[in-house]
């Protein structure tokens, strides 16, 4: 990975298309944007149409920039990237994995932290954490291999 682009391209792969499940607490999404999401950055058109560039759009603004991902080495950011697309605690986890203090507070001491990180221990430890926390959701029975698979491949993005 090299880009944000490449990063979107390959979170893409694992989000796929229009989603309307009653087990997922994210309601209606296309692209991996919830309704939510999608109304609070403006689009208002129906979500089975929801742009691709406009979920690029969304990505990039919503879960990439603040984060100051394009700081990172490529493949540490697509690792934090996608977890921030997905959800849960990725400042703490970027905090622990990267030895900073575990605040939840992004900032300068978490961006330097994450910088100087060996990138690979760096990720092995983001989803050790991420694993952990899925796996403590109500949801994990409806959505576990479906989370599994997508941790599986982001592994293999960052190995390589």
């Amino acid at each position: 990975m090299s880009s944000f682009d490449d990063a979107f391209k390959a979170l893409i792969g694992s989000e796929g298309g229009y989603s309307f499940n009653p087990a997922d607490p994210g309601g209606e999404t296309m692209w991996g944007v919830t309704a939510y999401v999608a109304r609070a950055s403006g689009y208002a058109g129906p979500m089975r149409e929801l742009p691709l560039e406009t979920a690029k759009q969304i990505a990039r603004t919503k879960y990439w920039d603040p984060l100051n991902l394009d700081e990172f080495d490529s493949r540490v950011a697509f690792q934090i990237f996608d977890a921030n697309y997905n959800g849960g605690l990725v400042v703490l986890w970027m905090q622990k994995a990267s030895g900073a203090e575990p605040d939840g507070k992004f900032g300068p001491g978490t961006v330097a932290a994450v910088k100087s990180a060996d990138p690979l221990k760096f990720i092995m430890r983001f989803a050790a954490y991420r694993v952990r926390y899925l796996k403590g959701l109500h949801t994990w029975p409806n959505f576990s291999r479906g989370w599994m698979d997508r941790m599986a491949k982001n592994l293999l993005v960052g190995a390589a």
